[in-house]
């Protein structure tokens, strides 16, 4: 496996507890990242530290869908880190229904964590990396995004919202060593 040299970087992995996050996680702190992984599980980042038990390790219990909160801890990061890389990651898929039986507050939960979660850490994030004239940002989207899946309104549309923000973020960061996917 291809190895990337990211020492002296430091990565935050949304949705870093488990799953793909964590996963990304290990790859990072192979390659000597610098990690810092959110989650909104205690318990999940707890078994993921033990887990993964590595000293370029930290954890932030985030809520990614709570402005405040990212806002927060990006200011607490960078009073002693420059974020160089940020993977939106963190996401759920939700309930199934018909459109027409989807429940409204399941509506908007999917849609707070899975579009708002990405907006909030962009937005939160990049000043900083512009100000450090580096960054790169992965935003986790999914086919469902492009194509629709039936029964997944909600995820489907949050994830065509992550697709669009993505190509807006790219194009206005063009001109800086910026880049996002």
């Amino acid at each position: 496996m291809h190895k990337f040299d990211l020492t002296n970087r430091t990565a935050i992995i949304t949705g870093g507890a488990q799953g793909f996050g964590l996963d990304i996680a290990r790859r990072f702190l192979e390659s000597d990242a610098k990690v810092i992984i959110w989650d909104i599980d205690k318990k999940e980042l707890i078994k993921a530290s033990k887990e993964l038990n590595n000293s370029n390790l930290q954890y932030n219990i985030v809520d990614v869908s709570n402005y405040k909160q990212v806002e927060d801890t990006i200011k607490k990061i960078t009073r002693s880190n420059n974020i160089d890389i940020l993977i939106n990651n963190a996401g759920i898929t939700g309930s199934t229904a018909a459109l027409w039986d989807y429940d409204v507050e399941e509506w908007n939960r999917i849609i707070q964590i899975n579009l708002m979660g990405t907006f909030n850490c962009c937005k939160c994030v990049v000043p900083n990396m512009i100000k450090n004239d580096y960054g790169r940002i992965v935003n986790v989207a999914s086919v469902a995004g492009k194509d629709g899946n039936a029964n997944a309104s909600a995820y489907s549309s949050a994830k065509a919202g992550v697709i669009g923000l993505t190509k807006s973020l790219g194009k206005e960061l063009a001109d800086k060593n910026i880049a996002v996917n």
